[in-house]
């Protein structure tokens, strides 16, 4: 087999995980590989695992992408311990939380564009670009006059540029700073940071698998799930699948998807096998079941 392609510090005490995907359409090889992992760093420690479907943003949603999601999964022998949970039928939840941040007076409105703060904002940071602050203090006048308008607000945390650290099980000690970011989309909807922590606070979630694209967004949610008081999982960034160009990998690529791949003539048991061994878990073209991958994964992975 050839070298493990990342390794992960012990796991928690608590090792429930998720996968959560958004219904965007098929999922690729990538975010199946995700799962995997997500999926063996949970059933290693014979934790829970929880599917999540992140519906909230309505305008990327294709109709019957979250269907084919978990079959795709089903198929690769993945399984999960309670009833799938989908964020749109969560929004009391996230009410409760922002109704928390506002009687803290942690929250304020913002009528900027994404193209306005591009324009405004100095410089990036932690690979984001930064909020340059325009509406968290508004004079009373200008405040009125913007809420008088027909343009409605999103609503941004105070965070002021606070330095969070955080530990993660690939990349260790980890430190960001934390922008002015929005929990409330302008036509009420729980916006991603927001939305996410609250998930996994409630539903146990001790440990959280994903791609390490999403690296930089982790202080806000450490700072976000302290300001709550809610538990704070343990985090594992793992390297992203990548095109011979060097470019993660993207649900635009039929070819990539699990029924792309059966259109080449690999069933899921050769995919499982090629994503392990896309791990150096197993030797290209081992067959390998779901259990064994497990089994494999917590004495190969795992430091």
């Amino acid at each position: 087999m050839s070298e493990a392609l990342f390794k992960l510090a012990p796991p928690p005490a608590n090792a429930n995980g998720r996968f959560a995907p958004s219904p965007t359409g098929r999922l690729h090889v990538g975010n199946l590989r995700t799962a995997l992992i997500a999926w063996c760093c949970a059933r290693s420690q014979v934790a829970d695992f929880t599917l999540r479907i992140e519906d909230l943003d309505t305008e990327r949603t294709r109709d019957g992408a979250a269907e084919q999601q978990l079959n795709d999964l089903s198929a690769l022998g993945i399984d999960w311990d309670r009833p799938v949970v989908y964020q749109s039928e969560r929004t009391s939840s996230y009410l409760a939380a922002i109704e928390a941040l506002r009687k803290r007076d942690l929250l304020y409105e913002c009528w900027c564009t994404r193209a306005e703060i591009r324009e405004a904002a100095s410089a990036p940071s932690s690979g984001q670009v930064a909020y340059p602050g325009t509406c968290r203090d508004l004079p009373r006048a200008a405040l009125e006059s913007r809420r008088a308008s027909s343009k409605a607000p999103a609503l941004r945390v105070r965070a002021n540029k606070q330095a969070v650290r955080f530990f993660d099980r690939v990349h260790g000690d980890c430190e960001g700073t934390v922008e002015d970011f929005v929990v409330a989309r302008q036509d009420g909807t729980a916006a991603y940071h927001l939305a996410v922590v609250i998930d996994d606070a409630q539903l146990g979630v001790g440990e959280v698998v994903r791609g390490d694209d999403l690296l930089a967004s982790t202080p806000s949610q450490v700072w976000l799930a302290g300001q709550l008081h809610l538990p704070i999982p343990t985090y594992s960034h793992i390297p992203l699948m990548r095109d011979d160009a060097g470019k993660p990998l993207s649900k635009k690529d039929g070819s990539l998807t699990l029924a792309g791949q059966a259109a080449n003539g690999l069933d899921p048991d050769r995919v499982r096998s090629d994503l392990a061994a896309s791990l150096g878990l197993c030797e290209i073209g081992e067959p390998i079941s779901i259990e064994a991958l497990a089994q494999r994964f917590a004495a190969t992975l795992v430091e």
